[in-house]
């Protein structure tokens, strides 16, 4: 032992496996896990099947074999894909947040900024508006946006700004796991590193494990506790950060790190 204990793990995926179109496989055999207020990042380039891991771990897509646990409101590690479809919800809604690449895909648009924080609460089966409303304003404010633009919508904001939001409604509910696709896609330098930068910062006041796909080795450096490389659907290394990116072991990690490859 080296006297360094790991938090508890919040997510755990043993052996996960998935195949599509002629059994050609983007999940092989994976086992991951992630502690609570840890940052771990999915490198790996397009096609390399990251988004595939990502929505087999937050339950859009069902693995071919293999088990995905999550941490229940008791704190104890819950296999989700052998749960009834209405308790596997219950355990995502609770638990789980998801950041989407595109913000449209994660907000509402058609529904103010509060709605939209408000309705995430609304779906735990909270009924106090007035909690509820202030919740929303304090979740506002947490990801640094003018609270006074609550019932402003959100095609009104700017990319970067629109990112933010979906960040405060995953987060108003304060989940156990936050699972981030590309989130900082298609965003310019500056706006990207302003969102790692509160990233982290709320991630680590909140305790919430983070797993994030990217294929830029940026965000990877910036955010990262520990770094996953995928190579088609199979993860070949694994290990801390600055290890992975300084003194990579793998040969296709080499590549990646030395920017050979090209998502």
């Amino acid at each position: 032992m080296n006297g360094i204990s790991r938090p508890p793990i919040v997510l755990r995926a043993t052996d996960l496996r998935k195949a599509f179109v002629r059994d050609r496989l983007v999940c092989r055999d994976t086992s991951l896990d992630v502690g609570a207020g840890e940052i771990v990042v999915i490198l790996g380039e397009s096609g390399s099947g990251k988004s595939t891991l990502l929505r087999c771990l937050g339950g859009q897509i069902e693995p071919d074999s293999g088990v995905v646990e999550i941490q229940n409101e008791s704190g104890i590690l819950q296999p989700m894909w052998t749960l009834e479809e209405h308790e596997r919800a219950r355990l995502l809604r609770s638990q789980v947040g998801f950041i989407q690449q595109r913000p449209q895909d994660g907000l509402r648009m058609n529904i103010t900024v509060g709605a939209n924080i408000v309705e995430t609460l609304a779906v735990l089966g909270l009924r106090d508006f007035t909690t509820m409303r202030q919740s929303a304003k304090n979740a506002i404010e947490s990801v640094e946006l003018d609270v006074a633009r609550i019932d402003d919508f959100p095609a009104s904001f700017s990319g970067g700004m629109q990112q933010r939001l979906q960040i405060a409604r995953s987060l108003v509910k304060r989940p156990k796991l936050l699972l981030m696709d590309e989130p900082t896609g298609g965003l310019d330098v500056s706006v990207q590193a302003r969102i790692l930068d509160l990233l982290r910062k709320l991630v680590r006041n909140l305790k919430v494990a983070v797993l994030l796909v990217t294929h830029d080795l940026g965000v990877a450096r910036m955010l990262a506790d520990r770094i996953i490389v995928l190579k088609s659907g199979a993860i070949v290394e694994d290990g801390i950060a600055d290890q992975i990116l300084d003194d990579p072991h793998h040969p296709y990690t080499q590549l990646l790190v030395s920017s050979v490859l090209r998502a």
